[in-house]
């Protein structure tokens, strides 16, 4: 995900906590293993030009790097939603049970753009569905506009 300079990210408690054992794990870790391998590579001989080992521990200490760098920009522009007492509106950390015509029931928890995992039930605040959701309550029918056309359906409970 690119972020803009400056752009507040939206997250959740459990999203921020997810992102920083992340950074942890890579910082520590990760750059540990990588680093082992680029030495074991080089221990090896020859020239490292032609050292295939030592090519992918290298290109893997980029991606690795990169990731850190990216995690920490994200946390630098990190905006902490207060997961609290329900208020009755949908917002970013809500649980929330909606029904389109005839279908079943589905649930879908409103998080930041960088915790969104649809396969999961996470739904980001920017989405469609989710910026439709956002402030309407309990009985409310919403209608949004998703790739797939216009959908309606309604909001039958909100934690």
């Amino acid at each position: 995900m690119k972020s803009s300079p400056g752009k507040v990210l939206y997250m959740t408690p459990e999203g921020h906590a997810k992102l920083e054992q992340e950074l942890e794990h890579l910082r520590t870790i990760r750059r540990s293993e990588v680093a082992r391998r680029i030495h074991e590579a080089i221990e090896e001989g020859g020239e490292l030009e032609e050292n295939a080992a030592y090519e992918v521990a290298k290109t893997e200490q980029a991606f690795l790097e990169g990731r850190i760098q990216e995690i920490v920009k994200k946390l630098a522009h990190a905006s902490i939603v207060a997961v609290g007492e329900p208020t009755g509106a949908a917002k970013i950390g809500s649980l929330v049970v909606i029904q389109q015509l005839d279908q079943a029931p589905q649930t879908y928890s409103i998080a930041g753009s960088t915790e969104a995992d649809p396969r999961h039930g996470k739904i980001s605040w920017e989405s469609p569905l989710g910026q439709a959701l956002l402030n309407h309550r309990e009985g409310d029918e919403i209608e949004y506009k998703a790739p797939d056309g216009i959908f309606r359906c309604k909001i039958l409970k909100i934690q």
